[in-house]
């Protein structure tokens, strides 16, 4: 899904190398034999895949928590302190991953193989996979993301507008007026999920202007010292909000008058929210490690605990395996997390990557126009040029 990540942790300069592909989940290549002409190779930086990684599990967190927002109060907290900033994470770090888009030719068929012939693809899967198991009715519509499918349009629609992004003067002021004015506006409808995708646009924007040097601000120990009473004073605050707010301003899929508020509380939420999510993920970044540890490995492999998480959330749903008794106690919340945590380490190791490499990382050789891009003139230098 994303990108990043080498043995080591990456100098900035490394960093700045990175691939500009958001989704790639392809390992470094090794350095060609002697003799070939050869081009670098880009490290991947550890403290990027370990962000992903724990981003990814708190999705899976999340949507295992649905169901018993209801019966704990203890867990609606949770929900909505996650629900705060973790796709606005992956919103972010997916705009760093961009930055060096420029709509090249190579740029777009990696979009085109890596985030829109995957959507096209579980989108169909996900519909048959509906049909089976509770919703027989349940009609296919490519203009309608099931689940957490929205993501990969949204993906779609940012990337290829990174280079409009990087032309303004004031890019993250505008995005935040696109959000403002989108959750300000009813009717903007389900198609393509475009009110989450304006909504969370100005994590992607504020992703695209960040810099190596701005990751460092958060790994130093004073920010880890704030991070901790400032995450856990978040879930205080969400504990107090679960019976007096609506915690669907955390899912961005709503206009404020569709949640029941006059237009301008949808101005004010945007900027507020924009400036909790910003603030909470800079804390799970400041507690994100540096180095290789276990988990780093399955950073890369992100894209497939995204995509296959939803089946096994779906049947959890359908076939109400939440009724056991004791469910909603501390134990019972205690399990169903660990047991979300296992499911997406599972979905993110390399064996599941390879199994479902076809699908999400199709490489289409027979689709694209095999003609080489014309190369500019070679400037030849003449004595005493400069």
């Amino acid at each position: 899904m994303f990108h990043a990540a080498s043995r080591r942790s990456a100098s900035p300069a490394a960093v700045r190398e990175t691939p500009d592909t958001t989704w790639s989940t392809a390992p470094a290549q090794p350095a060609p034999a002697a003799g070939r002409e050869c081009r670098p190779v880009r490290a991947r930086d550890p403290f990027l895949d370990n962000a992903k990684f724990l981003t990814i599990v708190l999705v899976g967190m999340g949507h295992a928590w649905a169901p018993l927002t209801s019966e704990s109060r203890a867990v609606a907290a949770l929900y909505i302190a996650v629900y705060t900033f973790h796709m606005p994470a992956f919103a972010l770090i997916s705009g760093y991953l961009s930055r060096s888009f420029q709509g090249r030719p190579e740029q777009v068929r990696r979009l085109v193989t890596g985030v829109a012939v995957p959507y096209v693809v579980f989108e169909v899967v996900y519909t048959l996979f509906m049909r089976q198991i509770g919703e027989p009715d349940r009609p296919l519509s490519l203009f309608s993301p099931g689940y957490a499918l929205w993501f990969l349009c949204a993906l779609f629609v940012w990337r290829l507008s990174a280079p409009i992004w990087r032309a303004l003067r004031w890019p993250l002021p505008v995005a935040l007026g696109i959000a403002a004015a989108a959750a300000a506006t009813p009717g903007i409808g389900d198609e393509l999920d475009l009110m989450r995708v304006l909504q969370f646009l100005p994590f992607f924007v504020l992703g695209l202007q960040l810099r190596p040097e701005h990751f460092e601000l958060v790994k130093r120990p004073g920010a880890r010292a704030v991070a901790l009473p400032v995450l856990l004073g978040a879930v205080a605050v969400a504990y107090w909000a679960v019976p007096r707010m609506n915690h669907e301003w955390m899912l961005h899929n709503r206009s404020a008058q569709e949640l029941g508020s006059p237009w301008w509380v949808g101005v004010v939420m945007t900027f507020a929210v924009f400036g909790c999510a910003v603030l909470l993920t800079a804390c799970m970044l400041a507690w994100t490690p540096r180095r290789t540890v276990w988990f780093t490995a399955l950073g890369a492999g992100t894209v497939c605990g995204y995509l296959l998480h939803v089946y096994p959330i779906q049947l959890a749903r359908q076939f109400d395996w939440y009724a056991f008794p004791g469910a909603a106690s501390p134990t019972g919340c205690a399990v169903i997390t660990l047991l979300a945590f296992a499911m997406m380490t599972v979905l993110c190791t390399p064996a599941v990557h390879r199994a479902v490499r076809p699908l999400v990382e199709p490489r289409m050789a027979w689709f694209f126009d095999r003609t080489p891009a014309p190369r500019s003139p070679e400037r030849v230098s003449t004595p005493g040029a400069r």
